[in-house]
């Protein structure tokens, strides 16, 4: 067996070529954001003086842009409450334009609605983070989202008949973390 030279650059069939990475990362962007702050300023007190009670929702989406080139957007949505009412309710989709490498196609869909969430997650999270402390509220700080499990859950209930979640080619949502 021969040794790749400089000159010939090691093909993918030989051994200890590099692969090429099966989720590639080619933007991400903020697709849209909100910010409401309804009872303000009247809020900021209750805020201080009560433990508000928060909902975060997520959702996953996918679509097909070009043949290996997709678009996956991850929806976070984070609402608090007071005994009195809505403190605040902040809303991202924040998305990613990947491309997938040569997998087998039965592992596009999981790789696009697991990793590529994975990793447009800490951007979405600072976001929401961001956009809730300029609302005049301390930091809400997104716990880490199992993605395998959400993706589980909507395999579940596409089962049952109930189809709750997006394929390549559509848009769809998850549900609640």
């Amino acid at each position: 067996m021969t040794e790749p030279s400089a000159d010939k650059p090691a093909s993918p069939a030989e051994p200890g070529a590099a692969a090429a990475p099966p989720l590639m990362v080619s933007a991400q962007y903020v697709k849209d954001l909100s910010f409401e702050n309804p009872r303000a300023p009247a809020s900021f007190g209750e805020a201080r003086n009560q433990t508000p009670k928060i909902d975060i929702g997520v959702n996953v989406g996918a679509r097909q842009l070009q043949d290996k080139l997709f678009e996956v957007v991850l929806a976070l949505r984070a609402q608090a409450e007071t005994a009195n009412g809505p403190l605040f309710l902040a809303e991202v989709q924040y998305a990613g334009l990947f491309t997938v490498g040569d997998v087998p196609q039965p592992t596009v869909e999981p790789l696009l609605l697991i990793q590529g969430p994975q990793l447009l997650f800490p951007f979405a999270r600072a976001v929401i983070a961001e956009s809730i402390r300029e609302g005049g509220f301390a930091p809400l700080l997104v716990q880490p989202i199992d993605f395998v499990a959400l993706y589980r859950q909507r395999q579940q209930q596409e089962q049952k008949g109930a189809p709750d979640g997006p394929t390549p080619g559509s848009n769809g949502s998850g549900g609640e973390a």
